[in-house]
């Protein structure tokens, strides 16, 4: 089970992923807003989105778990 973290500090403005989706290594699952600007956090490895940590208009630290696949 791989697990995708925020790299940074920031609301969560968009989840792009449900759970059972299958996403690819490099794709994108989250959009983080800070200071204005959109960034996305991408899924470092291949897998089943398990479960989603966090939802819409949650607070996040660098390090939080978002998303867990399987």
């Amino acid at each position: 089970m791989s697990q995708v973290v925020a790299t940074m500090a920031g609301n969560v403005w968009k989840i792009v992923v449900d759970i059972h989706d299958h996403v690819e290594d490099g794709q994108d699952v989250v959009i983080l807003e800070s200071m204005k600007m959109e960034i996305p956090i991408a899924a470092e490895a291949a897998g089943t989105v398990k479960e989603i940590k966090v939802k819409e208009g949650d607070f996040v630290n660098e390090g939080d778990v978002l998303i867990e696949l399987e």
